[in-house]
């Protein structure tokens, strides 16, 4: 081994090795168990930034470790390469979103490439090849041939100027992205997947998921999903002829009712203001609601509402209720309309004490105390007995609630009901840079899907993305016009292209069979690989992508390809890599990159003072990013990755030091120092019962000690962090160890013996994290074959034993000495240890003990009278 480690060296040297054998790529169907491991599909933003060495590393140190034992791993790598930022760039930069797309994902490749990641680059896809979408389409029209989609008028952003679909990052602030024009609503036919019908099957699946899942995770999907269980009510409005149906899940509220509250949208705004001399107004304070929800900001914490002059009936008690508009009530949850009832609800409570709607007491206490509600402070929804609710008056809420529901069936205003937050998925989008939608409009045959042997439909090129009026594609002639394939006249092909979450819903099940051209997987290549063993993501794809993902298995296991109900076995969601911001009190500067703060922290670029900011969440807005490759360079891949591994626990966020890198660099070098130190010697002979000396024994003691702990912090709790903790831990007792034979002045066979042992099981423990290096040590050890096939060392329980335990030794409960003792010793043998401790004698003064509680291998307590 050379005197000192080179990084750039080894780790060039390596990457091409394992490339040239091939060394990550799997087959099917080996006798070993098989593994899935998946991180979530890269994005192709142009670069890849210290959060993606972080997320990609945690899934890679589990393939090595899965792949040291025993297993038949699966590690594969793709690209999420249609969407919005594409096309964005391409119109701002006047570029073309499949160049932009394809020379991202080239940088980006090499990236990943240099940080050493071990992923079987014979299954990359990218979802923008025809080859993948093509598939996204097939999908398409199976679902639309077991009616699984409709297309329907829904609204979108659109802005007037521009005359043209937004999305909502594109109308973020209620303005368009290009030309700040405000935006409105207009309805387009939009294409939707009927995930509502799996409602059901999406929230009770989620009960197998405990314990694999973060909490956190299946807590979000089941309030996205939130089914409800109540009545659906309808309140007559007699002014204008038409009802209003609310959904409750508290029907024996009904009583303390003091409005009916609409969402802005609501279909019977229109109506009930109409003749009205305060139409104006409140169209014009609806709009204002819409406006700041499409901006995102609805402030939920100060309700806004405008009373519209209608009444409603209550059916129960024929009391009329003003109908209002209020923000905190929206339309696409239950049916857009609620009953008001302060003294049960936080939301009704403040509304009604903001614009002084009144209060009725319709509960009592559980032991019967009534209180008056134009006293509340606040609602109470612990009350359980009915008053002042008619004839139900008396009862407890559950048995009220039964009651007035079956009255209100039987009289014909209401009904029992099941309610759910979720809405079927919107999945069409007036952008160019996505799957196009495979169907074809016909004046004759109405909607008829390309023919399968037609697929894929292609994106055109040369198109023009900053033509106004509907989507780009809409004005390519050649594109639009053709023949329909059910009666061969002229029809048009649809322009809208797919949410970029279909690309991602099954893209892992495609890397299982990548190079299939007859359908999307062979069936009995999922049945090895799936479910996925280990999924690696953020916490911010919880209620979208990983609703959805689980939706489309679903939907393929009733389409006979797969015959599991969940996709994903196990979950971690990490924690994010942040980074102190850096603000230069220069407008023309501002976000200052790392590399423009001097020393003395002024702005390279003026010399004026910087604002050092909180530390937050890595971002190329905010400019506190870290270039990988640059770390590379400098420190090297394998420092890299193990400083972002060490930072903390996977699920937690880490903040990035430049120190904490070199010291991650430093500790690389010293575990080189040590096992250069033991490479020339030859492997000895040893089992349980070598003789051994002290130094000798307690380093193998340890070894095996850590060798236990690291494996129980991979399998059990993925605790990287731990693990690395630990193997510097192990090298600290080689160094010791070291240290004690060069005082003895040789090394003994059975030392050299010990050490050996030692560095190997600390290589063989460090691979997974700094691959590149372990895998130089283990080479100049004389071992011919990769780390790749080596096995994970193993521990011996006896070997790991302590030999001599500490007990705590009390006198009346009271701690007052320690002792040493051998594992093994027994009861009495720990009571004269202790009795003969110097400072007992001193406590017992002359007494005799009246009892000595001997708790084996842990404590001793001395009673005296």
């Amino acid at each position: 081994m050379k005197e000192k480690y080179f990084p750039t060296e080894i780790e060039t040297k390596w990457q091409k090795r394992w490339a040239d054998e091939k060394a990550f790529e799997v087959t099917e169907y080996s006798e070993r168990p098989k593994f899935y491991c998946l991180e979530m599909l890269a994005y192709t933003s142009g670069r890849a930034h210290i959060g993606h060495v972080s997320n990609f590393a945690i899934g890679d140190v589990l393939s090595w470790y899965k792949r040291m034992r025993g297993f038949n791993v699966i590690h594969p790598f793709g690209w999420d390469a249609f969407g919005q930022p594409a096309e964005t760039a391409a119109i701002k930069d006047g570029t073309d979103p499949e160049k932009f797309t394809r020379d991202a994902i080239a940088y980006m490749k090499w990236q990943f490439q240099r940080m050493g990641l071990s992923y079987d680059w014979s299954r990359e896809i990218a979802t923008c090849d025809p080859e993948y979408y093509r598939w996204n389409q097939w999908f398409f029209i199976r679902m639309w041939e077991r009616g699984m989609l409709y297309r329907k008028l829904s609204p979108v952003n659109w802005c007037p100027k521009e005359d043209v679909s937004l999305s909502n990052e594109q109308a973020s602030g209620g303005v368009c992205w290009r030309c700040g024009t405000p935006v409105i609503q207009k309805e387009l036919m939009q294409w939707f997947a009927k995930i509502t019908d799996y409602a059901d099957q999406l929230l009770d699946g989620l009960d197998a998921l405990e314990g694999q899942w973060p909490d956190r995770v299946i807590t979000m999907q089941r309030n996205w999903i939130g089914r409800s269980r109540g009545a659906h009510v309808r309140f007559e409005i007699p002014e204008c002829n038409e009802s209003v149906t609310v959904f409750t899940t508290r029907i024996d509220t009904i009583f303390g009712a003091n409005a009916i509250v609409l969402a802005p949208e609501h279909p019977l705004v229109e109506k009930v203001i109409a003749g009205r001399s305060e139409a104006g107004e409140v169209r014009a304070f609806a709009e204002k609601l819409k406006q700041e929800q499409r901006a995102g900001r609805p402030d939920e914490l100060d309700k806004h509402a405008i009373f519209t002059g209608a009444y409603a009936v209550n059916p129960f008690n024929n009391e009329k209720l003003p109908i209002w508009i209020a923000n905190f009530v929206l339309i696409g949850y239950g049916t857009g309309a609620i009953m008001s009832v302060p003294s049960g609800d936080q939301r009704d409570f403040e509304f009604s004490r903001k614009y002084g709607l009144p209060f009725r007491q319709i509960k009592l206490t559980a032991d019967g105390r009534e209180i008056e509600a134009e006293a509340l402070e606040e609602p109470n929804e612990d009350w359980t007995i009915t008053v002042n609710t008619g004839q139900w008056s008396g009862l407890a809420s559950e048995e009220a609630n039964r009651l007035m529901t079956e009255y209100a069936e039987e009289k014909g205003f209401g009904k029992s009901a099941v309610t759910y937050r979720l809405r079927d998925w919107g999945i069409s989008r007036q952008r160019y840079w996505g799957t196009p939608v495979p169907m074809i409009h016909c004046g004759s045959c109405g909607t008829v899907p390309v023919p399968d042997d037609q697929l894929p439909v292609l994106l055109p090129k040369g198109v023009n993305l900053k033509v106004q009026g509907g989507s780009p594609l809409d004005h390519v002639p050649e594109y639009v016009n053709v023949t329909c394939p059910k009666c061969g006249g002229a029809a048009r092909r649809d322009t809208d292209t797919m949410d970029t979450f279909v690309d991602s819903n099954w893209y892992y099940f495609r890397y299982c069979d990548p190079h299939n051209d007859k359908q999307p997987f062979d069936p009995r290549k999922i049945a090895y690989w799936l479910p996925v063993d280990q999924y690696i993501g953020g916490i911010e794809h919880a209620v979208m992508h990983l609703i959805y993902t689980r939706y489309w298995s679903k939907v393929m296991r009733d389409m006979g390809l797969v015959s599991f109900d969940e996709p994903i076995s196990r979950l971690l969601t990490q924690g994010m890599v942040c980074k102190e911001t850096y603000r230069c009190p220069n407008p023309d500067h501002d976000w200052l990159f790392p590399e423009q703060v001097t020393p003395e922290k002024t702005c390279s670029l003026c010399g004026r003072a910087v604002e050092i900011g909180r530390v937050e969440k890595m971002s190329k807005s905010r400019k506190n990013v870290v270039d990988p490759i640059e770390m590379i360079d400098i420190h090297g891949a394998d420092a890299l990755r193990l400083f972002v591994l060490f930072a903390g626990p996977p699920d937690k966020d880490k903040e990035w030091s430049d120190t904490g890198l070199e010291g991650a660099a430093r500790f690389l070098q010293r575990v080189w120092r040590v096992a250069r130190r033991w490479a020339d010697q030859l492997p000895g002979d040893l089992n349980e019962t070598t003789e051994l000396n002290n130094h000798s024994r307690k380093l193998r003691r340890r070894t095996h000690q850590i060798i236990r702990s690291v494996t129980e912090n991979m399998e059990e709790r993925l605790h990287l962090n731990t693990c690395i903790s630990s193997l510097m831990e192990l090298t600290n007792e080689i160094q010791a160890f070291d240290t004690e034979v060069e005082k003895q002045g040789a090394a003994a066979e059975t030392d050299a013996a010990v050490a050996r042992e030692a560095v190997e099981a600390l290589i063989r423990m460090l691979a997974p994290f700094s691959p590149h290096i372990a895998e130089e040590m283990w080479e100049a050890y004389g071992h011919q074959s990769s780390l790749v096939c080596a096995a994970w060392p193993e521990f011996n329980d006896v070997l790991a034993r302590e030999e001599e335990i500490e007990v705590a030794v009390q006198v009346n409960g009271k701690l007052r000495s320690r002792v040493y003792a051998s594992v093994e010793a027994t009861e009495d043998e720990l009571r004269q240890k202790a009795l003969a401790d110097e400072k007992v004698k001193a406590a017992a003064a002359g007494r005799d003990p009246f009892k000595v509680i001997v708790v084996p291998q842990k404590l001793v307590n001395v009673v005296f009278k």
